[in-house]
Protein backbone atom coordinates (compact mmCIF):
# COMPACT_ATOMS: atom_id res chain seq x y z
CA UNK A 1 0.00 0.00 0.00
CA UNK A 2 0.93 3.47 -0.48
CA UNK A 3 1.57 6.41 1.54
CA UNK A 4 -0.18 8.40 -0.89
CA UNK A 5 -1.46 8.27 -4.81
CA UNK A 6 -1.71 11.73 -6.39
CA UNK A 7 -4.49 11.85 -9.54
CA UNK A 8 -3.94 14.30 -12.00
CA UNK A 9 -2.17 15.93 -14.99
CA UNK A 10 1.09 16.02 -16.61
CA UNK A 11 3.02 18.50 -18.80
CA UNK A 12 6.27 19.12 -20.50
CA UNK A 13 6.99 22.67 -19.45
CA UNK A 14 8.71 25.04 -21.94
CA UNK A 15 10.05 28.62 -19.96
CA UNK A 16 11.03 31.35 -21.67
CA UNK A 17 12.34 34.67 -20.18
CA UNK A 18 12.70 38.86 -21.79
CA UNK A 19 12.95 41.74 -19.95
CA UNK A 20 10.96 42.60 -23.17
CA UNK A 21 7.57 40.59 -21.41
CA UNK A 22 6.22 43.55 -19.75
CA UNK A 23 3.78 43.62 -17.30
CA UNK A 24 0.88 46.56 -18.02
CA UNK A 25 -1.68 47.39 -15.04
CA UNK A 26 -4.62 49.41 -15.77
CA UNK A 27 -7.84 48.27 -14.08
CA UNK A 28 -10.70 50.51 -15.79
CA UNK A 29 -9.12 49.71 -19.52
CA UNK A 30 -7.83 46.49 -19.05
CA UNK A 31 -11.18 45.05 -17.79
CA UNK A 32 -13.53 47.00 -20.20
CA UNK A 33 -11.59 45.29 -22.59
CA UNK A 34 -11.84 41.60 -21.69
CA UNK A 35 -8.66 41.62 -18.57
CA UNK A 36 -10.69 40.83 -15.73
CA UNK A 37 -7.81 40.98 -13.16
CA UNK A 38 -6.90 44.52 -14.48
CA UNK A 39 -3.34 42.96 -15.50
CA UNK A 40 -1.88 41.95 -18.50
CA UNK A 41 1.51 40.64 -20.24
CA UNK A 42 2.38 42.35 -23.06
CA UNK A 43 4.97 42.79 -25.49
CA UNK A 44 5.47 44.66 -29.12
CA UNK A 45 3.33 42.84 -31.84
CA UNK A 46 5.47 42.01 -35.00
CA UNK A 47 8.39 42.55 -33.42
CA UNK A 48 10.99 40.25 -32.96
CA UNK A 49 11.73 39.67 -29.22
CA UNK A 50 15.00 38.33 -27.96
CA UNK A 51 14.51 35.99 -25.22
CA UNK A 52 17.09 34.04 -22.92
CA UNK A 53 18.01 30.30 -23.11
CA UNK A 54 14.63 28.38 -22.76
CA UNK A 55 14.42 26.07 -19.80
CA UNK A 56 12.87 22.55 -20.31
CA UNK A 57 10.93 20.78 -17.23
CA UNK A 58 8.10 18.87 -16.57
CA UNK A 59 4.58 20.04 -14.48
CA UNK A 60 1.67 19.26 -13.76
CA UNK A 61 -0.50 19.24 -10.27
CA UNK A 62 -0.25 15.28 -9.69
CA UNK A 63 3.93 15.52 -10.89
CA UNK A 64 4.79 18.49 -8.73
CA UNK A 65 2.73 17.50 -6.16
CA UNK A 66 4.35 13.42 -6.11
CA UNK A 67 7.45 14.89 -5.78
CA UNK A 68 7.17 16.99 -2.94
CA UNK A 69 5.98 13.46 -1.04
CA UNK A 70 8.77 11.08 -2.49
CA UNK A 71 11.16 13.81 -1.53
CA UNK A 72 9.19 13.62 2.41
CA UNK A 73 9.98 9.92 2.70
CA UNK A 74 6.49 9.18 1.97
CA UNK A 75 5.83 6.17 -0.66
CA UNK A 76 4.49 7.69 -3.85
CA UNK A 77 2.52 7.09 -6.97
CA UNK A 78 1.14 9.21 -9.39
CA UNK A 79 -2.17 8.01 -11.78
CA UNK A 80 -1.63 10.43 -14.90
CA UNK A 81 -2.25 9.77 -18.46
CA UNK A 82 0.44 11.40 -20.96
CA UNK A 83 0.98 10.87 -25.17
CA UNK A 84 2.96 8.37 -26.74
CA UNK A 85 5.78 10.74 -27.46
CA UNK A 86 9.13 12.37 -26.10
CA UNK A 87 7.61 14.38 -23.73
CA UNK A 88 5.63 11.65 -22.14
CA UNK A 89 8.92 9.39 -22.40
CA UNK A 90 10.94 11.98 -20.34
CA UNK A 91 7.88 12.86 -17.43
CA UNK A 92 8.32 9.11 -16.82
CA UNK A 93 12.08 9.49 -16.67
CA UNK A 94 11.49 11.86 -14.26
CA UNK A 95 9.57 10.50 -12.16
CA UNK A 96 11.61 6.97 -12.24
CA UNK A 97 14.94 9.38 -10.57
CA UNK A 98 12.36 10.40 -7.83
CA UNK A 99 10.80 7.28 -6.97
CA UNK A 100 7.63 8.03 -7.71
CA UNK A 101 5.34 4.85 -9.25
CA UNK A 102 3.85 5.81 -12.10
CA UNK A 103 0.21 3.62 -11.96
CA UNK A 104 -0.67 2.10 -15.57
CA UNK A 105 -4.16 2.34 -17.12
CA UNK A 106 -5.64 -0.27 -18.59
CA UNK A 107 -6.43 1.37 -22.39
CA UNK A 108 -8.08 -0.51 -24.98
CA UNK A 109 -5.04 0.15 -27.56
CA UNK A 110 -2.81 -1.55 -24.65
CA UNK A 111 -0.21 0.82 -24.85
CA UNK A 112 3.43 0.97 -22.70
CA UNK A 113 3.22 0.93 -19.34
CA UNK A 114 2.91 4.39 -17.74
CA UNK A 115 -0.67 5.28 -19.08
CA UNK A 116 0.54 6.46 -22.63
CA UNK A 117 -2.06 7.44 -25.09
CA UNK A 118 -1.35 7.93 -29.23
CA UNK A 119 -4.42 9.65 -29.74
CA UNK A 120 -3.33 12.80 -27.77
CA UNK A 121 0.11 14.54 -27.32
CA UNK A 122 0.69 14.93 -23.77
CA UNK A 123 -0.12 18.03 -22.12
CA UNK A 124 2.38 21.11 -23.12
CA UNK A 125 2.90 24.04 -21.21
CA UNK A 126 4.80 27.18 -22.74
CA UNK A 127 5.23 30.46 -19.54
CA UNK A 128 6.40 33.33 -20.75
CA UNK A 129 8.10 34.58 -17.65
CA UNK A 130 8.99 38.25 -16.64
CA UNK A 131 11.08 39.81 -13.90
CA UNK A 132 9.87 39.33 -10.72
CA UNK A 133 8.41 35.79 -11.49
CA UNK A 134 5.62 36.87 -12.98
CA UNK A 135 3.90 34.77 -15.95
CA UNK A 136 1.50 33.76 -18.64
CA UNK A 137 0.87 30.50 -19.41
CA UNK A 138 -0.24 28.61 -22.67
CA UNK A 139 -1.74 25.71 -22.16
CA UNK A 140 -2.23 22.14 -24.53
CA UNK A 141 -4.41 20.16 -22.43
CA UNK A 142 -3.63 17.24 -24.31
CA UNK A 143 -4.11 13.96 -23.02
CA UNK A 144 -4.29 14.89 -19.15
CA UNK A 145 -7.89 16.26 -19.64
CA UNK A 146 -8.46 12.46 -21.80
CA UNK A 147 -8.49 10.35 -18.37
CA UNK A 148 -11.73 8.11 -18.24
CA UNK A 149 -13.28 5.71 -15.53
CA UNK A 150 -12.65 3.05 -18.67
CA UNK A 151 -9.05 3.34 -18.10
CA UNK A 152 -8.87 3.50 -14.43
CA UNK A 153 -8.89 0.00 -12.16
CA UNK A 154 -10.11 1.30 -9.01
CA UNK A 155 -9.60 -1.78 -7.49
CA UNK A 156 -5.96 -1.44 -7.05
CA UNK A 157 -5.94 2.17 -6.01
CA UNK A 158 -4.80 1.61 -2.07
CA UNK A 159 -3.52 4.18 -0.44
CA UNK A 160 -3.58 5.66 3.05
CA UNK A 161 -3.83 8.88 1.24
CA UNK A 162 -4.72 10.76 -2.15
CA UNK A 163 -3.93 13.77 -3.83
CA UNK A 164 -6.24 14.97 -6.43
CA UNK A 165 -5.60 17.79 -8.87
CA UNK A 166 -8.31 17.07 -11.34
CA UNK A 167 -7.50 19.37 -14.62
CA UNK A 168 -10.66 19.00 -16.98
CA UNK A 169 -10.69 15.16 -15.60
CA UNK A 170 -14.51 14.51 -16.42
CA UNK A 171 -16.54 14.95 -13.17
CA UNK A 172 -18.49 11.50 -13.48
CA UNK A 173 -14.87 9.97 -13.44
CA UNK A 174 -13.79 11.61 -10.48
CA UNK A 175 -17.21 11.55 -8.62
CA UNK A 176 -16.71 7.52 -8.51
CA UNK A 177 -12.49 7.97 -7.61
CA UNK A 178 -13.79 10.02 -4.52
CA UNK A 179 -16.52 7.48 -3.60
CA UNK A 180 -13.89 4.73 -3.89
CA UNK A 181 -11.23 6.33 -1.81
CA UNK A 182 -13.96 7.65 0.74
CA UNK A 183 -15.70 3.90 0.89
CA UNK A 184 -11.90 2.45 2.02
CA UNK A 185 -11.83 4.88 4.60
CA UNK A 186 -8.35 7.14 2.46
CA UNK A 187 -8.14 10.57 3.16
CA UNK A 188 -8.20 12.81 0.38
CA UNK A 189 -6.91 15.89 -0.42
CA UNK A 190 -8.35 17.79 -3.42
CA UNK A 191 -7.06 20.83 -4.91
CA UNK A 192 -9.43 22.12 -7.51
CA UNK A 193 -8.93 23.35 -11.27
CA UNK A 194 -10.65 26.24 -12.59
CA UNK A 195 -12.71 24.11 -14.53
CA UNK A 196 -14.09 22.12 -11.52
CA UNK A 197 -14.25 26.02 -8.95
CA UNK A 198 -16.73 27.32 -12.15
CA UNK A 199 -19.35 24.11 -11.55
CA UNK A 200 -20.22 25.96 -8.31
CA UNK A 201 -20.45 24.90 -4.70
CA UNK A 202 -23.75 23.60 -5.18
CA UNK A 203 -22.37 20.78 -7.57
CA UNK A 204 -19.16 20.03 -6.18
CA UNK A 205 -20.99 19.71 -2.26
CA UNK A 206 -20.97 15.91 -2.73
CA UNK A 207 -17.29 16.19 -3.14
CA UNK A 208 -16.28 18.05 -0.53
CA UNK A 209 -18.06 16.06 2.25
CA UNK A 210 -15.40 13.17 1.47
CA UNK A 211 -12.80 15.72 1.62
CA UNK A 212 -10.25 15.88 4.94
CA UNK A 213 -8.57 18.78 3.38
CA UNK A 214 -9.43 21.43 0.27
CA UNK A 215 -6.80 23.71 -1.17
CA UNK A 216 -7.62 26.77 -2.97
CA UNK A 217 -6.45 30.40 -3.73
CA UNK A 218 -8.26 33.77 -2.37
CA UNK A 219 -9.75 34.25 -5.78
CA UNK A 220 -10.97 30.76 -6.18
CA UNK A 221 -12.54 30.78 -2.41
CA UNK A 222 -14.48 34.35 -3.08
CA UNK A 223 -15.93 32.95 -6.46
CA UNK A 224 -16.82 29.18 -5.03
CA UNK A 225 -18.29 30.94 -2.01
CA UNK A 226 -20.32 33.90 -3.57
CA UNK A 227 -18.57 35.93 -0.36
CA UNK A 228 -16.63 39.29 -1.39
CA UNK A 229 -13.15 38.41 -1.87
CA UNK A 230 -11.55 40.49 1.42
CA UNK A 231 -14.17 38.77 3.71
CA UNK A 232 -12.48 35.62 4.97
CA UNK A 233 -14.42 34.62 8.08
CA UNK A 234 -17.49 35.06 6.08
CA UNK A 235 -15.57 32.56 3.20
CA UNK A 236 -14.48 30.57 5.65
CA UNK A 237 -18.10 29.76 7.22
CA UNK A 238 -19.24 28.66 3.96
CA UNK A 239 -16.13 26.57 3.15
CA UNK A 240 -16.49 24.90 6.70
CA UNK A 241 -20.18 24.35 6.20
CA UNK A 242 -19.19 22.23 3.05
CA UNK A 243 -15.95 20.72 3.54
CA UNK A 244 -15.43 17.46 6.11
CA UNK A 245 -12.30 18.46 7.29
CA UNK A 246 -9.48 21.83 6.72
CA UNK A 247 -9.71 24.53 4.16
CA UNK A 248 -6.81 26.03 2.88
CA UNK A 249 -7.04 29.63 1.63
CA UNK A 250 -3.67 30.19 -0.55
CA UNK A 251 -3.02 34.00 -0.95
CA UNK A 252 -0.19 34.44 -3.16
CA UNK A 253 2.75 36.91 -1.65
CA UNK A 254 0.75 37.57 1.24
CA UNK A 255 0.66 33.48 2.78
CA UNK A 256 -1.93 31.80 3.45
CA UNK A 257 -5.01 31.45 5.83
CA UNK A 258 -6.10 27.59 6.68
CA UNK A 259 -9.47 26.61 8.88
CA UNK A 260 -9.47 23.28 10.65
CA UNK A 261 -13.07 24.03 11.55
CA UNK A 262 -12.28 25.40 15.03
CA UNK A 263 -9.95 27.85 14.15
CA UNK A 264 -8.07 30.44 11.73
CA UNK A 265 -4.76 30.58 11.20
CA UNK A 266 -2.71 32.93 9.32
CA UNK A 267 1.11 32.89 7.80
CA UNK A 268 2.65 35.42 5.90
CA UNK A 269 5.64 33.59 4.00
CA UNK A 270 9.68 33.45 4.41
CA UNK A 271 11.45 35.88 3.48
CA UNK A 272 14.11 36.24 0.48
CA UNK A 273 17.61 35.39 1.24
CA UNK A 274 19.20 38.11 -0.96
CA UNK A 275 19.68 38.53 -4.06
CA UNK A 276 20.56 34.86 -5.02
CA UNK A 277 17.45 33.52 -3.08
CA UNK A 278 14.37 35.83 -4.70
CA UNK A 279 11.21 35.10 -6.77
CA UNK A 280 11.91 34.63 -9.89
CA UNK A 281 9.15 32.37 -11.05
CA UNK A 282 6.03 31.53 -9.51
CA UNK A 283 4.77 28.30 -11.31
CA UNK A 284 4.17 25.51 -9.24
CA UNK A 285 4.06 27.90 -6.01
CA UNK A 286 0.60 26.36 -5.20
CA UNK A 287 1.11 22.90 -5.73
CA UNK A 288 4.00 23.20 -3.56
CA UNK A 289 2.24 24.73 -0.83
CA UNK A 290 -0.79 22.36 -1.30
CA UNK A 291 1.08 18.85 -1.04
CA UNK A 292 3.79 20.69 1.41
CA UNK A 293 0.73 21.41 3.81
CA UNK A 294 -0.73 17.68 3.27
CA UNK A 295 3.02 16.08 3.55
CA UNK A 296 2.70 18.17 7.27
CA UNK A 297 -0.30 16.55 7.94
CA UNK A 298 1.13 12.94 7.14
CA UNK A 299 4.03 13.36 9.27
CA UNK A 300 2.60 14.36 12.73
CA UNK A 301 -0.40 12.27 12.61
CA UNK A 302 -1.32 13.81 16.38
CA UNK A 303 -5.39 13.42 17.54
CA UNK A 304 -7.24 16.25 16.95
CA UNK A 305 -10.59 17.51 18.73
CA UNK A 306 -12.62 18.57 16.03
CA UNK A 307 -12.41 18.73 12.21
CA UNK A 308 -9.75 16.17 10.85
CA UNK A 309 -9.72 12.96 12.52
CA UNK A 310 -6.87 11.34 13.58
CA UNK A 311 -4.77 14.41 12.18
CA UNK A 312 -3.44 17.35 14.00
CA UNK A 313 -0.57 20.07 13.98
CA UNK A 314 -2.03 22.09 11.83
CA UNK A 315 0.90 25.26 12.50
CA UNK A 316 3.53 22.24 11.36
CA UNK A 317 1.84 21.59 8.20
CA UNK A 318 1.99 25.35 7.09
CA UNK A 319 5.50 25.67 7.93
CA UNK A 320 6.12 22.79 5.82
CA UNK A 321 4.07 24.02 2.53
CA UNK A 322 5.08 27.87 3.50
CA UNK A 323 8.81 26.76 2.96
CA UNK A 324 7.98 24.32 0.22
CA UNK A 325 6.72 26.99 -1.97
CA UNK A 326 9.26 29.89 -1.09
CA UNK A 327 12.05 27.05 -2.57
CA UNK A 328 10.35 26.42 -5.36
CA UNK A 329 9.37 30.48 -6.65
CA UNK A 330 13.52 30.67 -6.40
CA UNK A 331 14.30 27.99 -9.56
CA UNK A 332 12.80 28.15 -12.52
CA UNK A 333 10.50 24.71 -12.82
CA UNK A 334 7.82 23.21 -10.45
CA UNK A 335 9.86 21.07 -9.29
CA UNK A 336 13.56 22.25 -9.22
CA UNK A 337 12.98 23.63 -5.50
CA UNK A 338 10.93 21.55 -3.64
CA UNK A 339 12.37 20.51 -0.58
CA UNK A 340 13.86 17.14 0.65
CA UNK A 341 12.45 16.20 4.46
CA UNK A 342 16.63 16.37 5.59
CA UNK A 343 16.81 20.28 3.82
CA UNK A 344 13.42 21.14 5.51
CA UNK A 345 14.67 19.82 9.03
CA UNK A 346 17.99 21.11 9.07
CA UNK A 347 17.90 24.38 7.76
CA UNK A 348 17.74 26.90 10.36
CA UNK A 349 15.92 29.43 7.52
CA UNK A 350 12.95 26.88 7.62
CA UNK A 351 12.16 27.12 11.25
CA UNK A 352 10.76 30.17 12.39
CA UNK A 353 7.67 31.57 10.33
CA UNK A 354 5.06 33.91 12.23
CA UNK A 355 1.53 31.40 12.10
CA UNK A 356 -1.43 33.40 14.03
CA UNK A 357 -4.69 32.39 15.22
CA UNK A 358 -6.97 35.44 13.96
CA UNK A 359 -10.15 33.60 15.19
CA UNK A 360 -11.36 30.84 17.19
CA UNK A 361 -14.65 29.32 17.30
CA UNK A 362 -15.80 31.63 15.10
Amino acid sequence: MYDIITIGTATRDVFLFSPLFKVLRDKSHLKKIGFATGEAQCFALGGKIEIGKPTLATGGGATNSAVTFSRQGLRTAALIKIGEDQSGEDILEELKKEKVDVLSLNLKSDPPAGGLNSNNGTAYSTILLAPGGERTILVYRGASEDLTLKEISLDKLKSKWVYISPGKMPLEAINKIFNHFHKNKTFIAFNPSKHFIEMGLKKLKPLLKKTKVFILNREEASYLTGVDYYKEKEIFKKLDEAVNGIAVMTDGPNGVLVSDCCNIYRAGIFPSKGEEKKAIDRTGAGDAFGSGFVAGLMQTREKCKKGLCGIDNVEYAIRLGSANATSVIEYIGAKKGILTKKEFKESKRWRNLVIKQIATNY
